[in-house]
């Protein structure tokens, strides 16, 4: 089962509705966090963002609005070994 979900690929408006975060808000993190956030693109150019994206999403989103980070300070505390938030 871990493993079709591993396959799933999203959309930018079903990443959206699912995180919460507003679409020019994800495509603002993908050019922030490159080396965290970037999704896969189709031969059109569309993003097609992956399960483990979302998760670096929710990272983000609670980095920044619960723990009130810089994106300099999201930028460390993603790169710390664990990765996540907890």
């Amino acid at each position: 089962m871990e493993k079709i979900g591993q396959k799933i690929l999203l959309n930018i408006d079903q990443v959206s509705r699912l995180t919460g975060v507003r679409k020019s808000t994800l495509r603002y993190w993908e050019k922030c966090f490159p080396e965290f956030l970037r999704p896969e693109r189709t031969p059109s150019m569309r993003r097609e963002y992956r399960m483990e994206d979302i998760t670096i999403i929710d990272s983000i989103k609670k980095l920044l609005e619960e723990e009130h980070l810089t994106n300099q300070g999201v930028r460390v505390r993603l790169q710390r070994p664990g990765r996540q938030s907890q």
